[in-house]
């Protein structure tokens, strides 16, 4: 296909090559530069800090259950906050215990571990740790006698000095010394749970305040989205952060109770160790049963309890990860699997094992607050697991990289949930549009537009089998999540046109096999919407054939079939804000098929001869139609036009 002359001088201009990266590009570098050293450098003050807001969002669902029961604001966030130092000083508690009862039995599992590792040495591991042995003695030998050859005799006489052994001797502690490294390791998590708890306290307390200043900064041009916005993040995140608290304990009581079935020492440490490990995503769970596991194999003179120990956790991770949370609150976090691994590697390296465990729920803050605020969208797409293109945008470039495969497969999945018709208006057919701009504009090839337009005509092949019709699964929503922003922006098109009647009950002139001509604009990818408009009509029991823009010139025209027409539709994705090619072509049809009824679709929706009454009674067609859908309800609707005399006129659904 050779592009259109005209095309240069509606359109001169192209669009200019990417532009280097200028001083704004480079500021925003160095400000991300500055953070994550800042994140670093202060994450003593950071942590605490997080670890407050954290902590806000799991105790704000209980102060408002609190003050449902009359309390006030004060009471109900003292009585939270002394909840929560309960159950973390019970914790420690519990573990120091654990742990001071483990280490008196440690001598005890030593000489297990002993037995064991002899036992071992006896059989082949013995045997083949000999063989190295003999290997490496022979080895150094030959070593030796290499040695010995190349050395010059020492003189007679001489004597090789003999080294003289130097002892450090450290002078005694001094009890401030000992104090220190005593009371260190406790005093440290005090005084971070003492800051933790103090922050809390005010945030639970001026949450509102907190909150407007958010606002304030992010969104006060909209200030009852804005708020909305804040409201329901927050409340997501809290529900979430319990949820997953839940869960994480619940999996800690399992695993717990089933270490003491087994007879694994200390089952409560390892409970509360992997109930927090399995903050860590993927592998946390994996590694918490490490320990347990390597102490059963140390505490039994046999293998049988360590067997048991990791198939408990073999078997209890996969069932909480696949089973049992999607059924409870979703089936994931709402982060992309690389993000969850990238954020966990960046926030281990910069806060070490509190980073880990704080990577997902820190990570989930701020892809609600991308799928909320506009300006922080590119969290979403970073981090988030929701597609980062529209369908749209993914139709399109999917098209242009020649890979109709993967089209057709987020296809299916959109057609769960509408009907044909719907996902060619809202997706396709825009997609088509895209293209087309792009070719006015000058930035796609002649070569790219004929793949674009025969992948979009093998895809519409595709569908020939596929009923217009809602699924009945249409609108669940299997997480229940809030859609991205991206997502917002292709609302679902449900109405479904009905179905003609038989061609028995029709007009004579209705009674063929294509009754229809769909007509495609002088646009290189016109054709393909036509046989969009030609297949929906076909499935609502009115036939339909293609005819190309070429076989409607002025040459060819007079050599049109017409024979069984009664009706002709037209479809343009641009007619480029000129549409006198459109009144000329009118002419030559209405000269050709006298009395029939027209219809042109306009795809885009913004041009001007929708709104212009002048200029839609210059053109001269009957009907003017902006979606495929409301182009198969007029060809219904003037078919029941025609059936009028015999009976009520009505689309029958």
């Amino acid at each position: 296909m050779s592009r259109d002359p005209g095309r240069a001088s509606l359109h001169p201009t192209r669009v200019p090559p990417p532009a280097t990266p200028g001083t704004s590009g480079l500021a925003t570098l160095a400000v991300a530069v500055v953070v994550v050293a800042a994140l670093y450098l202060a994450r003593e003050v950071f942590i605490p800090l997080v670890l407050a807001v954290l902590l806000s969002f799991v105790l704000t669902p209980v102060v408002n259950l609190l003050r449902r029961f009359h309390l006030g604001r004060v009471p109900s966030v003292i009585a939270a906050v002394l909840l929560a130092l309960g159950i973390i000083l019970s914790i420690g508690s519990v573990i120091g215990l654990q742990v001071a009862d483990l280490a008196k039995n440690l001598p005890e599992y030593q000489t297990t571990v002993q037995r064991k590792v002899a036992g071992l040495q006896e059989g082949m591991l013995g045997r083949a740790n000999e063989l190295i042995h003999r290997f490496n003695r022979q080895v150094s030998e030959a070593s030796n006698q290499a040695a010995a050859t190349d050395t010059p005799v020492a003189q007679s006489g001489g004597q090789t000095p003999k080294p003289v052994l130097v002892k450090v001797q450290e002078p005694d502690p001094s009890p401030i010394v000992i104090a220190e490294k005593v009371l260190g390791p406790i005093v440290s998590p005090l005084t971070t749970v003492g800051i933790v708890l103090v922050v809390v306290i005010f945030i639970l307390m001026q949450r509102e305040d907190l909150r407007d200043r958010l606002i304030r900064l992010f969104g006060s041009n909209d200030l009852h989205r804005t708020t909305m916005a804040m409201d329901d993040a927050a409340g997501r995140l809290g529900t979430f952060f319990l949820a997953q608290l839940g869960m994480n304990a619940a999996f800690g009581v399992i695993v717990g109770i089933g270490l003491w079935f087994i007879g694994v020492p200390s089952p409560i440490l390892w409970g509360v160790f992997s109930a927090l490990m399995r903050f860590v995503p993927y592998i946390g769970a994996l590694i918490s049963g490490v320990f347990p596991v390597a102490l059963a194999a140390a505490a039994d003179p046999g293998w049988s309890m360590a067997i048991w120990a990791a198939a408990l956790f073999l078997i209890a991770e996969p069932l909480f990860g696949q089973v049992v949370e999607p059924l409870l609150y979703g089936h994931s976090t709402g982060l992309s699997p690389f993000a969850v691994i990238v954020s966990t590697l960046f926030w281990g390296f910069l806060w070490g094992p509190i980073g880990l465990i704080l990577a997902t729920p820190f990570t989930v803050c701020l892809v609600v607050l991308g799928r909320h605020v506009e300006r922080l969208e590119f969290l979403d797409v970073l981090l988030g697991d929701r597609p980062p293109l529209t369908p749209v945008e993914n139709f399109y470039q999917r098209m242009l990289a020649g890979d109709p495969d993967e089209a057709q497969e987020q296809a299916e999945l959109l057609l769960k949930e509408r009907s044909l018709s719907s996902y060619y208006d809202e997706v396709a057919l825009k997609a088509l549009q895209l293209a087309a701009n792009d070719y006015q504009r000058g930035v796609l090839e002649t070569e790219q537009l004929d793949t674009i337009r025969q992948l979009t005509q093998s895809l519409v092949r595709e569908f020939a089998k596929r009923p217009d019709e809602v699924p009945e699964v249409a609108g669940t929503d299997k997480a229940g999540a809030e859609a991205s922003l991206a997502e917002k922006e292709h609302p679902k098109n449900e109405d479904v046109p009905g179905q003609a009647p038989e061609p028995a009950m029709r007009p004579a002139v209705w009674q063929g096999e294509a009754p229809v001509m769909c007509i495609a604009g002088r646009g290189p990818l016109d054709e393909a919407a036509s046989s969009m408009l030609a297949q929906l009509l076909g499935k609502h029991g009115l036939g339909a054939r293609v005819v190309p823009h070429e076989a409607v010139s002025r040459d060819n025209v007079r050599t049109l079939d017409v024979t069984g027409v009664a009706m002709v539709c037209i479809s343009y994705l641009d007619i480029s804000g000129n549409p006198a090619h459109l009144r000329y072509l009118l002419q030559r049809l209405q000269e050709k098929v006298p009395g029939k009824p027209i219809l042109v679709g306009l795809w885009p929706a913004e041009d001007a001869i929708l709104t212009d009454q002048a200029l839609r009674r210059q053109v001269g067609a009957d009907y003017y139609v902006i979606s495929l859908r409301q182009a198969v309800e007029t060809c219904l609707e003037a078919l029941h036009k025609e059936m009028a005399p015999a009976m009520p006129s009505r689309i029958v659904r």
